[in-house]
């Protein structure tokens, strides 16, 4: 009884979860390996995030590519890049509440895996290949659902200073005023090779207290912590 009320529990979440993302799967093997870490099973959604990652690319690009005709290769690039890199996908992710249906082994799961973003963001990438591969290779279809999960994304989105990164954005606001430029530490670094997580100290004259940062990558994670420092910049303009 116990075990048939899991599994019909089990079922329940997949179909919220096909609810939320926009798309009812054909055959749920596919749904069930994206969402499935390496540390659950030898069965998991790292080749379907290769392939995922790719066709998001191809979307997107497709999609700044025709939205705006006058902007040059550099805007183009910078606007991608925003768009799908790892904060981005995560904040996706966690309007998905992805956390809630991805399946992990203990250990990642004592650990917090569900909330780290490299693996939120490469969960949302596997998600698609998966919707892309059980519609048969259906790509207009998978265009119609990036078109969707990113649409507050694409309006707000536009060629400019803000599309560069923010280890850039900072370092060019920072030169601007003649300020010394800002100081990144690698403070940690847990996982192991394959799934590492660093952990970034910023220090810089707009602040006593450093700022920390999280990623996958040690660039990953510095762009996190240059992104606090930019958002408080912004905080700090709106109020005066």
């Amino acid at each position: 009884m116990k075990a048939s009320r899991r599994a019909e529990s089990s079922l329940e979440k997949l179909g919220c979860y096909e609810k939320t993302i926009g798309y009812a799967f054909n055959d749920r093997g596919y749904l069930i390996q994206a969402l499935t870490h390496r540390s659950a099973g030898a069965v998991h959604y790292e080749r379907l995030e290769f392939l995922g990652d790719s066709i998001l690319g191809v979307i997107i690009a497709d999609e700044l590519y025709h939205r705006f005709a006058k902007a040059g290769e550099g805007d183009l690039t910078r606007m991608r890049s925003t768009l799908v890199r790892e904060s981005s996908l995560a904040e996706i992710a966690r309007s998905f509440n992805l956390s809630e249906y991805m399946i992990m082994g203990p250990g990642e799961l004592k650990s917090g895996g569900f909330r780290r973003e490299s693996i939120l963001a490469d969960v949302v990438e596997a998600t698609l290949a998966a919707v892309y591969l059980d519609s048969g290779r259906n790509f207009e279809l998978a265009r119609d659902l990036v078109r969707t999960w990113f649409a507050d994304k694409l309006k707000d989105i536009h060629p400019g200073f803000e599309q560069k990164d923010p280890k850039t954005q900072l370092q060019e606001y920072l030169q601007g005023r003649h300020c010394q430029l800002p100081v990144y530490r690698v403070v940690n670094i847990t996982g192991e090779d394959h799934n590492q997580q660093f952990t970034v100290s910023l220090e810089c004259s707009l602040s006593k207290e450093p700022f920390v940062g999280y990623g996958s990558t040690r660039r990953g994670a510095e762009q996190c912590a240059a992104q606090k420092v930019i958002d408080l910049i912004h905080a700090h303009s709106a109020r005066d």
